[in-house]
């Protein structure tokens, strides 16, 4: 039987392999096929699957990988992510891609579509933007017409026809892999002892270049695996850990974490597999169903208009009261104005609340990790010391 530990290896070492050999492997085994990148956060996958093409994650260059180009195309006073995605770009690591997505996530990622257009020409490019007015007359039908048009696009660069049957069975897998990832989830929040933080980040790191069937097909091993395993259970501090939506942190900071004395019941590391919450119907145009589940069955995360101060905070709060969580560790990379700006919102929504947090920044190439296990060491403590039973 395969063992967790197995797993986890696997998925290791798709996380380090910058030079994306799995997916090259992938379009060199049938002529004519084709690969598409997006950027963190959110992209309607099953509209790339249906056209019979890979979606890859492209998360920037992690702390693998020295940026010299990228430097030159980016100030310092911006997020460490475009640089190291402009690395990974000029020196041919990512040059299997045949388009590439931007989701709207920021200015600086606008930007980056658009350098991206410039520096490949030949690729489709195409920053995706997303409705700021969530009633269905308006911003539905504002984002139905974007993913009408992406399909054209995607059509016009495979030379295919993506009909509404190819969506609704596309629809269908990514609801298989919605749904063992929510697994995965609710197994780390009732034991996390059985799934550690750092090994169901790199599953889901797995999904971002795997094949969706064969991403489920690994979650399935794994929550059979880790329900046989008998693994020690520590005292530890329950917290979610929000902020690191986009630019991803590295996965020393995770296990900085874990080692200080919390077991991490809660993320927003990669919500491109969690922003949908439940399944998407297979019934009506499956276009208009994608945009109605990302107006009303979306994550709350800080790229994600709010209507209301009222609604500030209270995904987060939720998510503490449905995992059990004794605090929050705000986990921003440095210079990511939508986390930062954020941030002062929801910490006073985790105060109404009662709610202790912490916080700190980094950036994905941060290499000094004992400051940050120090501090969440010493926030796990106060929570053990202090907090109310």
């Amino acid at each position: 039987m395969t063992t967790t530990a197995e797993i986890t290896r696997r998925c290791l070492a798709l996380y380090e392999d910058l030079d994306f050999a799995s997916v090259r492997a992938w379009k060199a085994a049938a002529p004519g096929r084709k690969v598409v990148g997006y950027m963190p956060v959110y992209v309607p996958r099953e509209i790339v699957h249906a056209a019979g093409m890979l979606p890859v994650g492209i998360l920037g260059g992690g702390d693998g990988l020295e940026v010299i180009h990228g430097d030159a195309y980016y100030q310092s006073y911006i997020c460490r992510i475009p640089r190291s995605t402009i690395e990974l770009g000029v020196t041919g690591r990512v040059d299997f891609l045949d388009g590439m997505l931007f989701p709207s996530t920021c200015d600086v990622i606008r930007n980056l579509s658009g350098m991206w257009k410039i520096m490949f020409p030949k690729a489709y490019v195409r920053y995706f933007d997303v409705p700021q007015n969530y009633v269905d007359a308006i911003g539905g039908s504002y984002y139905a017409h974007e993913l009408a048009e992406l399909r054209e696009g995607l059509e016009r660069l495979g030379e295919v026809r993506i009909t509404d049957d190819a969506l609704r069975a596309s629809i269908a897998i990514y609801n298989e892999n919605r749904r063992f990832v929510q697994a995965v989830y609710d197994l780390r929040a009732r034991e996390p002892w059985r799934a550690p933080a750092t090994e169901v980040y790199l599953l889901m790191r797995a999904g971002m270049v795997l094949p969706v069937e064969e991403h489920s097909a690994l979650l399935r091993e794994y929550l059979d695996a880790a329900a046989r395993e008998e693994r020690p259970r520590r005292d530890n501090a329950r917290v979610v850990v929000t902020g690191a939506f986009c630019e991803q942190p590295p996965l020393n900071l995770i296990k900085s974490i874990e080692l200080s004395g919390c077991y991490v019941v809660d993320d927003d590391f990669m919500l491109v597999s969690r922003w949908l919450q439940g399944d998407v119907p297979l019934d009506g145009d499956p276009l208009e169903q994608l945009a109605l589940a990302f107006l009303h069955r979306s994550v709350s995360t800080a790229m994600r208009y709010e209507p209301t101060q009222a609604e500030k905070g209270r995904f987060l709060i939720d998510s503490v009261r449905r995992t059990g969580a004794e605090g929050v560790v705000f986990a921003a990379p440095s210079f990511c104005d939508p986390a930062l700006l954020e941030r002062p919102m929801l910490h006073s929504a985790l105060q109404r609340a009662g709610i202790p947090f912490t916080s700190f920044k980094y950036a994905e190439n941060a290499g000094q990790m004992q400051p940050i296990r120090e501090q969440a060491g010493t926030f796990a403590d106060s929570i053990k010391l202090w907090s109310a039973p």
